[in-house]
């Protein structure tokens, strides 16, 4: 399950590149997450509750950056156990574009999943992937406004 998109956002580069390495911005942005905490530049730990239609599944987990370019771009990687529910692993290239005064957040991002979870069905995990990468970048772009505006 590949998906791609892109969200403006009124906030120069510089601005939206921290923003993409706050560990507080991504627990407040990152659908479900329960808590994140940065073990190394490149590396946090995560624990996200993720609900796929009936069921739903906490995973606990690390999230990696890398091919970091600042501030212009990265990949994070993503990788869980959700128990008996099975694993999850994703990654997402991001690329930020300026344009004037705002920034031009792009994204590709793909997810797998194992376990019980692979077992729901190819549509379903495809539309829940994609709900929970448009939920984290559309809440992303809102938190890094709201910054912007708190000065």
């Amino acid at each position: 399950m590949d998906f791609t998109g892109e969200e403006r956002i009124a906030a120069p580069r510089d601005v939206v590149w921290a923003a993409l390495n706050d560990p507080e911005i991504m627990r407040v942005c990152i659908p479900g997450c329960q808590n994140i905490e940065r073990l190394s530049p490149e590396t946090f730990e995560a624990t996200i509750k993720v609900k796929f239609s009936l069921l739903s599944a906490t995973f606990h987990g690390l999230l990696t950056l890398s091919n970091v370019d600042a501030p212009k771009s990265y990949t994070l990687s993503a990788e869980g156990k959700g128990g008996l529910a099975g694993f999850a692993k994703g990654s997402a290239d991001v690329v930020l574009e300026e344009s004037g005064a705002e920034t031009i957040l792009h994204y590709r991002a793909g997810a797998e999943l194992g376990g019980k979870l692979a077992g729901l069905g190819a549509r379903l995990l495809d539309s829940t992937s994609h709900r929970l990468a448009e939920g984290f970048f559309s809440d992303f772009n809102a938190a890094v406004v709201a910054k912007m505006a708190a000065g």
